[in-house]
């Protein structure tokens, strides 16, 4: 038992308040997830040819600004560095398999969290509230973000369990439910080149979908092949750079609400964590429909897109 949280803001006044609303929501999720939380926000793009990066380290010390000065000095550009809690956004003007290779390298013992243009994920063991706290979630503005409340059931309760997942750039899922088949999958993506880090099976379905997207397949693609290749009962969340989607499996086992408004569109697990938003009471409110993919972009102006 899990929760999810969504919000896809529309206008500028919402973006300029989207991390105070998400962890509003987040919060009244705790008691469907009170092991650990995260959230996923898309914000600040980086400049054409640069890469940002979410940087964990188990040390609540950790010289961040001595490690950017580090990367500096090697890349000979500025690299910039925003420390928020245990962890540190870095934004480093080079490709990210360049930056990649040389944390390996020299600091082994950092995680990369998330990777990309815009995505930053920040996550943590500890009740939600505390992490909304630790992170200064409140503080964050963006386009759009998910977020998740962890009731742990199949995998450690670590840091690095703990949800959203990415394995691809600008790429993240939040999952609520339980997947039979990860472990066959698991080794499968291996061998074709993605890496997955736990064994948790919320990684699997973020991989599965990194791979899809890979081989040339559109997000909306990508989840309806899953319908068919990922065995299991689910609600999935996923954020791209553009915006997010959300599928339940085909019997849409696990809980789910969607809302929108000429404001916001927003997704949880359950009303509750909706019902405090702006707008709330006059929202077009609905359950997706089984083995149906919800999306919204940019692109589209916010606009909802449905296929089943």
């Amino acid at each position: 038992m899990c929760g999810i949280v969504g919000l896809f803001a529309k206008t500028p006044e919402m973006q300029g308040r989207l991390g105070d609303h998400l962890s509003t929501m987040l919060i009244e999720m705790t008691d469907r997830g009170p092991d650990s939380a995260g959230v996923a926000v898309y914000r600040n793009p980086a400049a054409p040819g640069a890469v940002k990066l979410s940087l964990h380290s188990d040390d609540p010390n950790y010289p961040w600004r001595a490690l950017a000065n580090d990367l500096t000095e090697e890349l000979g550009d500025t690299v910039d560095v925003e420390v928020r809690g245990s962890q540190a956004v870095v934004v480093a003007h080079e490709s990210f398999e360049v930056v990649r290779a040389w944390l390996r390298h020299h600091h082994p013992d950092l995680r990369i969290v998330s990777a990309g243009s815009e995505i930053e994920i920040f996550k943590e063991k500890g009740l939600p509230a505390a992490v909304v706290e630790r992170f200064d979630l409140r503080s964050l503005t963006g386009s759009h973000a998910l977020g998740h409340t962890r009731m742990a059931t199949e995998s450690a309760v670590t840091t690095q369990h703990s949800h959203p997942f990415t394995t691809g750039l600008d790429l993240c899922l939040v999952h609520n439910g339980s997947l039979s088949n990860h472990n066959r999958l698991r080794a499968w993506l291996r061998k074709h080149d993605i890496e997955i880090q736990t064994d948790n099976d919320t990684e699997v379905a973020a991989g599965y979908l990194t791979w899809r997207l890979r081989e040339g397949a559109g997000l909306e693609e990508a989840l309806e092949a899953a319908v068919k290749d990922l065995d299991g009962f689910y609600t999935f969340a996923v954020g791209t750079r553009d915006g997010f989607a959300v599928l339940r499996d085909p019997i849409a086992c696990k809980h789910a609400v969607l809302a929108e408004t000429d404001d916001w569109v927003a997704m949880a697990t359950e009303f509750r964590a909706i019902a405090a938003l702006p707008g709330a009471a006059q929202a077009r409110i609905w359950e997706p429909a089984p083995a149906t993919v919800y999306s919204w972009t940019r692109g589209r102006h916010g606009g909802r897109h449905d296929r089943g």
